[in-house]
């Protein structure tokens, strides 16, 4: 049950979203939009800002605080517009040599029939294969619910840190309960979250992510002024490699993933 009660955590109401990080660790953020293609999808903000000084590109899924907010912002699940907004920033970020900050908080990508009509799936994947070629330093956050490619999309990094109640996931735990129980009931969440493994220190134990972020939302700007000293530091660290070796970097660290899985099966 400890896994549900992660998931329940990292899904309340009053929770910190994405633009209050954007707002407190940024100095003069600039928000971009829009995709160039069809519009603007405000799951996804995006835009230019600085961390001590260095300029960086922010990329933040937005589920709104309140009803209206939420559902202007389709309460965080992105269309493919939010992706291929993501996927500009990252690229105008790689060609001004800046370093990409996300910040992932979504249930999964936007499940319309008009989001599918656009390309959702062509939109993640394309999404996941430039991040990896990226010729910048990439760092992702996730700052309450990760879940599946809709998460991913923003999160092929060099480096993934996860506050200490977020959770990471390939399938919600009730997508998961309905397929292998033909049921979501709350018995059946419970035990599929548990058996996911989606908690910060599972993503932390496996290697998913680098770090654990203890969270203070009761001194959110002290919270956030420690997360900012975390990600200069990894800034620091990723900003003194060679294009070549960022790439190996990041290849390498998705690859262990696969070497897990095999050392798993083996045992």
């Amino acid at each position: 049950m400890v896994s549900y009660e992660k998931l329940k955590t990292a899904r309340k109401n009053g929770r910190p979203t994405g633009a209050a990080y954007v707002k407190e660790i940024f100095e003069l953020p600039l928000e971009l939009h829009g995709d160039r293609r069809f519009g603007d999808d405000l799951a996804i903000m995006g835009g230019v800002g600085l961390i001590d000084k260095r300029p960086v590109t922010f990329i933040a899924m937005e589920k709104g605080t309140d009803l209206q907010s939420r559902m202007a912002r389709n309460f965080g699940c992105p269309k493919p517009e939010g992706y291929r907004k993501a996927l500009r920033l990252m690229q105008q970020a790689e060609k001004f040599h800046r370093p990409v900050i996300c910040f992932v908080d979504t249930l999964g990508a936007y499940p319309g029939a008009d989001a599918e009509e656009r390309g959702q799936g062509q939109a993640i994947a394309e999404n996941i294969m430039e991040m990896m070629g990226l010729r910048t330093p990439v760092v992702s956050v996730v700052i309450g619910e990760g879940g599946s490619g809709g998460a991913l999309a923003l999160a092929s990094a060099n480096k993934v840190f996860i506050l200490e109640n977020a959770v990471y996931s390939v399938i919600s735990p009730e997508g998961c309960a309905s397929i292998l129980w033909k049921e979501s009931s709350q018995e059946n969440v419970a035990k599929a979250a548990d058996c996911l493994h989606i908690t910060a220190d599972d993503m932390q134990a496996f290697g998913v992510a680098e770090d654990v972020i203890p969270e203070n939302f009761e001194n959110f700007p002290v919270m956030c002024r420690a997360m900012k000293a975390q990600l200069s530091a990894a800034l620091d660290e990723l900003c003194g490699l060679s294009e070549e070796e960022l790439l190996a970097q990041r290849y390498r660290r998705f690859r262990k993933f696969g070497n897990f899985e095999e050392k798993n099966r083996r045992s």
